[in-house]
């Protein structure tokens, strides 16, 4: 895992198309906004756990099961 340490406005570049900003931070509460392609997903990890979690589910599903 890499480490950084980052100020307000200040940014990092992921590959050759991705900017994360650190907006905001509060407490222990930072706001990062970022810049990304359209056609790269972004979510938040409890967000993207739960939507394996569900794929994983429908995949689990009996065709036999579904009424016609």
């Amino acid at each position: 895992m890499l480490v950084l340490t980052r100020k307000v406005n200040q940014t990092i570049i992921i590959g050759d198309q991705i900017e994360v900003v650190v907006l905001e931070v509060r407490g222990e509460q930072v706001r990062l906004g970022i810049k990304a392609p359209r056609d790269v997903v972004v979510h938040r990890k409890e967000i993207y756990d739960q939507i394996q979690s569900e794929n994983e589910s429908a995949t689990a599903i009996n065709p036999d099961d579904i009424p016609d």
